[in-house]
């Protein structure tokens, strides 16, 4: 019984000593070609009504409640919502490069806290189409890491990412 208690213990503790080695920082990224111009995928993002019209997770829990606050589009911009399955948080725009770049700021309050930032950028293609990346970047306090060893982060979240990349190229190429 001894043993078995011991055996226990040693195996909690290379877990525990195993996340504290993750790296302290993670980056999501997913990248889709668009048959649109730049300017058609800018004007979905930076405009964060239009940015809730393919939100992946909006799509998941449509009841969620969600207020806008600030300008109507670009810097300053703000959304945030609460719900059940979604939580509690907020996004920011806090940069912009016209046509071509969008930085939001994400605070998630519940059901964790997190503070990361995202990443719009729009490649322009000689066809007129364009090429865009959306990362997810932030820091991994100590608990990340641990849930890390159970949940993959990059498949969890890469996963909406996707969606949500195919349901904005579904609406910027009906324009």
């Amino acid at each position: 019984m001894i043993k078995m208690i011991g055996l226990i213990v040693l195996l909690l503790a290379g877990v525990l000593v195993a996340a504290a080695f993750r790296p302290d920082h993670f980056r999501v990224e997913r990248r889709l070609r668009i048959q649109a111009p730049p300017d058609t995928v800018y004007g979905l993002i930076q405009d964060l009504h239009q940015f809730n019209r393919w939100n992946p997770w909006l799509r998941k829990e449509p009841g969620a409640q969600g207020e806008y606050s600030g300008p109507a589009a670009g810097i300053g911009a703000r959304y945030g919502w609460q719900g059940k399955e979604l939580g509690q948080g907020s996004m920011e725009i806090t940069g912009l490069q016209p046509g071509r770049e969008v930085r939001l700021r994400l605070d998630f309050i519940k059901p964790f806290e997190a503070h990361n930032q995202a990443l719009f950028q729009i490649q322009p293609q000689a066809d007129g189409s364009c090429e865009l990346s959306w990362a997810m970047e932030g820091p991994s306090p100590y608990l990340s890491k641990l849930m890390g060893l159970i949940f993959n982060m990059d498949r969890m979240v890469g996963t909406d990412f996707e969606q949500g990349l195919k349901n904005l190229q579904q609406i910027a190429e009906q324009h």
